[in-house]
């Protein structure tokens, strides 16, 4: 039987811990300040949109969120971040994704002060991820990071194996990997004999989108295994990217779907916000 890693545990001393230090930064006359950007009427946006602000509101930040039409024009968001950019209020800008289809996700991230970007998806931060210099991470990896640490897994000298190439989780994840020292290992959709590399893995992070997809023969006994997946099954019920009833007999280490990876998502944005705060005041 493995241990399951308590997402919504770790998660909740992580923001206690942000609290406290944004209450010593309120004394120097620092709020936190996220402005959250949302375009369109998508119904799991607004669900994430809505438990940011209730994250900004457990930890005592300051946020705005801003509902634009569908039809909103490149021009006009562009205005928006160009304006946030400016606002001495407001430490982060996060634009929700997915943007309407007539909008490009590119043009919009790289034009966010990469100071504000506390998503760290402009090219500036990913440089930085690169080399391991930066100031903000990707928050589902970096809540990854977190998860191994406070679990006690050690990282360093140990068989990683990332599912998944996706610039939003799968490629940070396995630079993080490799900061703290794991021999990393990325499989994708072209990945020849996936089920030979995942058993090689003493940490199997899996981040692909698809329900059920890692099986109990695909893991090696004791592996740690983290499930990035979020996917809702015919009946209604949220599932992640691994089968949790075959492989949690195998693994030393799991997160659950929902309870795991989800709730330090958007704790490692505040954790974000909060440090371009700070350097605000130097």
């Amino acid at each position: 039987m493995a241990n399951i890693i308590d997402g919504k545990k770790i998660a909740s001393e992580v923001r206690a811990d942000i609290a406290a230090e944004c209450a010593a930064l309120k004394e120097k006359g620092i709020t936190p300040g996220l402005a959250v950007i949302i375009v369109g009427e998508d119904p799991a946006s607004k669900v994430y949109v809505k438990n940011k602000k209730k994250g900004c509101e457990e930890v005592g930040f300051h946020s705005e969120v801003y509902e634009l039409p569908e039809e909103t024009t490149e021009e006009e968001l562009l205005a928006l971040v160009h304006k946030l950019n400016g606002d001495d209020k407001i430490h982060g800008i996060l634009v929700q994704l997915p943007l309407p289809k007539h909008l490009n996700d590119e043009v919009i991230i790289q034009n966010i002060d990469p100071k504000k970007d506390v998503d760290a998806f402009h090219e500036i931060n990913v440089g930085k991820i690169m080399i391991g210099n930066h100031d903000f991470l990707p928050c589902t990896p970096a809540g990854v990071m977190v998860l191994l640490e406070r679990s006690g897994i050690e990282v360093s000298g140990k068989e990683c194996v990332v599912v998944g190439r996706s610039n939003i989780v799968g490629k940070p994840q396995a630079m993080l990997l490799l900061h703290a020292n794991g021999t990393v290992t990325i499989c994708h959709s072209r990945t020849k004999d996936l089920a030979e590399v995942t058993r090689r893995a003493d940490i199997l992070v899996v981040a692909i989108g698809k329900a059920d997809f890692i099986t109990g023969d695909m893991v090696k006994e004791g592996a740690v295994v983290i499930d990035v997946g979020m996917n809702r099954r015919a009946d209604g019920k949220l599932t992640g990217d691994v089968d949790f009833a075959t492989v949690e007999p195998k693994a030393s280490y799991i997160t659950p779907v929902p309870g795991g990876v989800g709730p330090m998502t958007i704790t490692m944005l505040l954790s974000n916000t909060l440090t371009a705060a700070k350097k605000s005041v130097k």
